[in-house]
Parts: structure tokens; C-alpha cells; sequence
């Protein structure tokens, strides 16, 4: 399925293909010999996460030197760094910084006007239909998103889901995001799940939650009681989408990401 934007490009494989529900990746190299990606949407999603990495022109996104239909070709990050890898050692501060950074080049003002994108509201359908069905923390959740989405704030293009593994070392060219979905919505939605990263054990550490929200919410010149109140809405967004999986585990981990946001907001 690459040949043709193999041939089309002038590209050589440099790897073995990368496959994930919604797309497929091949680690090619351009003519001159530099390292890159080539990607294979297989959704509209996937593609309208294409198309924006090619709108953020590698300002905090990896370069995109070619994007067609469903194919994307980026620069491939070659850094030796990993954010997933810091945050097990107990390097959260290091690793939201990192982040912060990255993320205020990513929502920075651009002069291009936004591509086609969905409002964060829409995503929030599964949440409600999961709170309808299974009550509980759910409905706490739903409630927070709620009265978040009827008056968003600093509203800009998002990444979608920004997580330790989707921020990358691209070596001299800095950390930079990949795999963006195709959402807008308020800024600080973006850091919530830096917090509730459910592939992260600690994410239900009440000092470590205690602590980043702290850390996030002074790097990203953010309301802290907000930064919460998102994180209350999302990790109940992140429990849906995994009950939807029959992903039990996920969802426990979630719920108590919400029920630590709970009591921060009871305080």
C-alpha cells in the first residue's frame, strides 16, 4: 500500500511498517538520504490529523515535506530522549516543561486560517451517553465538561492528545508533537491529559497530581482550579472511550484520575 507514494516521492524504505488502528507507517529516507516517516491514514480522522500537521508547518509539530490525500510524509525524530522514559523515572517537572514549551508554539497565533476541524464539544457525546448508562463519577465528569464547554476560554487549535509518547525528540530541532486529531477547543483541554495519561502508573499518585497541576498550570500561565476542572472532564471522556473498548483496567485508572480531581476541588 506505500508503492506509489514510494515511487511518487522518490522515497526508499528504511524499516519495517508500523501498524495502529487508524493508520500505517513506513520509516523511509528522501532522495538526499535524511530520515522520514511516510503515513497512511486510513480514516477521515486520521486524514484531518494529516492535513493539520501539514497547516502547523513544523512549528512545534514535526516538518511536513509532503501531504496528499491520505498519505503524510514528516521528518522522522532521530532524538535519543524520551518523555515516557523521563516521566517513569520520576522526572514529571522535566517532562511538563518540556511539554508547556512545545505546546505554546503549537497554539501560538497563526496568519493561515484554521483547517477543517471538529469542536471539542462533539467529542463529548460519548461522554454523555457513558454517564447516562453507568452514573457514578461519570456523571461528575459530565457535569465539570458541561459547564466547561457552555463558556470556553482561549479558544485555538488543538493537538487532541498530547500524551508522553506523541511529544518527541527530534535531536537539534527540538521536541516536537506528532499525531494530532482534528479538534479546536479551549487551551488548557490540551494539558489535561499530560496529567491522566492512563499508560503512566503514577497518573493516580495524589502528590504527583498535587504537584503537576502546579508545575502545568505555572509554565502554561494557566487558572489551576481550571487546569482540574478540565482534567474532571476529560479523564471521565478517557473512561468512556475505554469502557467503550471493554477496557476495564483503563477505565478504572481513569476514575480515579476523576476522583482525585474531585477532592482538589472539594478543597
Amino acid at each position: 500500500m506505500f508503492a506509489t507514494y514510494l515511487e511518487r516521492w522518490r522515497l526508499l524504505p528504511d524499516g519495517d511498517p508500523i501498524i495502529t488502528p487508524g493508520s500505517r507507517l513506513l520509516p523511509v529516507r528522501l532522495e538526499d538520504g535524511a530520515p522520514a516517516m511516510l503515513k497512511l491514514a486510513l480514516d477521515e480522522d486520521e486524514q484531518g490529523g494529516n492535513r493539520l500537521m501539514a497547516w502547523w508547518a513544523g512549528e512545534g509539530a514535526a516538518q511536513v515535506y509532503a501531504q496528499e490525500d491520505e498519505a503524510l510524509l514528516m521528518e522522522r525524530a532521530q532524538g535519543s530522549r524520551s518523555l515516557m522514559r523521563m516521566a517513569l523515572a520520576g522526572e514529571h517537572d522535566a517532562v511538563s516543561y518540556i511539554v508547556c514549551a512545545t505546546l505554546a508554539r503549537l497554539h501560538a497565533p497563526r496568519a493561515q486560517p484554521w483547517p477543517a476541524l471538529l469542536p471539542l464539544d462533539h467529542w463529548f457525546k460519548d461522554l454523555r451517553e457513558a454517564a447516562q448508562q453507568q452514573g457514578g463519577l461519570l456523571l461528575n465528569s459530565l457535569a465539570m465538561a458541561e459547564q466547561l464547554l457552555a463558556a470556553p476560554r482561549d479558544l485555538v487549535v488543538l493537538h487532541g492528545d498530547v500524551h508522553h509518547d506523541n511529544v518527541l525528540d527530534f535531536g537539534e530541532r527540538g521536541w516536537r508533537v506528532i499525531d494530532p486529531k482534528r479538534v479546536y477547543g479551549e487551551r488548557t483541554f490540551d494539558f489535561a491529559n499530560l496529567i491522566c495519561n492512563p499508560d503512566l502508573p503514577s497518573a493516580t499518585d495524589p502528590l504527583r497530581f498535587a504537584r503537576q497541576v502546579q508545575v502545568i498550570a505555572a509554565a502554561a500561565q494557566l487558572d489551576p482550579r481550571r487546569l482540574v476542572q478540565w482534567v474532571l472532564a476529560f479523564s471521565g471522556l478517557s473512561a468512556a472511550w475505554f469502557l467503550q473498548d471493554d477496557h476495564q483496567a483503563g477505565a478504572r485508572h481513569q476514575l480515579k484520575v476523576a476522583a482525585l480531581a474531585v477532592q482538589a476541588l472539594a478543597c
